[in-house]
């Protein structure tokens, strides 16, 4: 009998893939199913990887963003259009001013001059004595001879006197008719002052003192309470202690009044002079020294003063154009060093009168 080709099993062999007892390819197919689904699986996970490091790289972001947005309100307070319209409703302002001391809150309002009472400062001493038109001597720093020749010059003073007397007479005459034309003009125009009616400052303040608040919170707790201050005359000031909260309590750029950085700037020279720092702090001084009567500062911010002139030459500035090319020139003859002097007085006496409240 002949022997089949080496390769190909004989007829009468049975087929081993027809042997059901010999599982080879069913083991190498559930191998490589597994390999398959092993395979499947790592591609799952790499796919779970790659989405939770997207996952944690947008956490980040938004973390990053969240950070970013969160920074800049937490610095400066935004003011909303609700509070916005309270104040106007209510017409008045925070003011938020920056002393040595600190920074705090307080309110001010504009009201007529006839519808206020001026605040009382009777209780507040004198810090500063305001010159007298008269100087005195003590009668005990004089000696006899000194009176003895003041005498004598005395004497001969009235001689020259009694010899001038009859001239004065006859200017005496002539002045009359001026003296009473005069008069008639001083009366008038005391008439019309006493009639001029204007809007004036009006401060939460209390017995000469400016009550200023270092939170928006302690703030609103005063208003909320029964504590008297000079804002309770005002007409609307029922609206302002039912209505205030500490949200709304935000004082815009033109009632932001930074005092503790004029001398500072001041010191650096005409060409770092900031107009609009010095401004502010000029209209804020006046407010308060004419609605509590601090009369130092008063007469260093009154016109023709020098601080006056200092302010006008800056305002000029502000407004720019040719004018304040021309404005500028004058500040350069401004003494950097008599103006932070100046200022730094105004400053101590606006200090001496707040009353801190924490």
């Amino acid at each position: 009998m002949a022997r089949p080709p080496a390769g190909r099993p004989s007829a009468d062999e049975p087929d081993p893939t027809d042997d059901e007892s010999v599982p080879i390819d069913e083991d190498d197919e559930a191998a490589d199913e597994d390999e398959d689904e092993l395979d499947d699986d790592e591609e799952d996970d790499d796919e779970e990887d790659d989405v939770d490091d997207e996952d944690d790289e947008l956490e980040d972001e938004d973390a990053v963003n969240d950070e970013d947005s969160d920074e800049p309100l937490a610095a400066t307070p935004r003011r909303t259009s609700t509070a916005e319209h309270f104040w106007q409703r209510v017409r008045v302002d925070p003011v938020e001013v920056a002393l040595p001391a600190g920074v705090g809150y307080t309110l001010r309002a504009y009201r007529q001059n006839t519808d206020i009472t001026p605040a009382d400062v009777s209780d507040r001493e004198q810090d500063v004595a305001l010159p007298t038109r008269r100087a005195y001597v003590e009668a005990s720093d004089l000696d006899d001879s000194d009176l003895d020749g003041r005498a004598g010059r005395r004497d001969k003073d009235d001689a020259d006197e009694d010899n001038l007397d009859e001239y004065e007479d006859e200017l005496a005459a002539d002045d009359d008719d001026e003296d009473e034309d005069a008069e008639e003009d001083v009366d008038e125009t005391a008439m019309v002052d006493e009639d001029v009616v204007e809007e004036v400052p009006v401060f939460l303040s209390h017995r000469g003192h400016l009550l200023v608040f270092r939170s928006a919170e302690s703030l609103v707790d005063f208003v909320l309470s029964d504590a008297e201050h000079d804002l309770q005359q005002i007409d609307t000031w029922e609206s302002v202690s039912r209505g205030i909260r500490p949200e709304y309590v935000v004082a815009s750029s033109d009632d932001t009044y930074e005092l503790d950085l004029v001398v500072k700037n001041l010191r650096g020279g005409q060409d770092v002079w900031d107009p609009p720092l010095l401004i502010r702090a000029g209209q804020f001084a006046r407010d308060l020294s004419h609605a509590l009567r601090v009369e130092p500062v008063m007469l260093a911010l009154a016109p023709g003063a020098p601080l006056d002139e200092l302010d006008d030459a800056l305002r000029v500035v502000a407004d720019g154009g040719l004018t304040g090319f021309f404005a500028r020139r004058r500040l350069k003859k401004v003494g950097a060093e008599s103006a932070s002097l100046g200022w730094r007085t105004v400053i101590g006496k606006i200090s001496a009168i707040v009353d801190w409240r924490d």
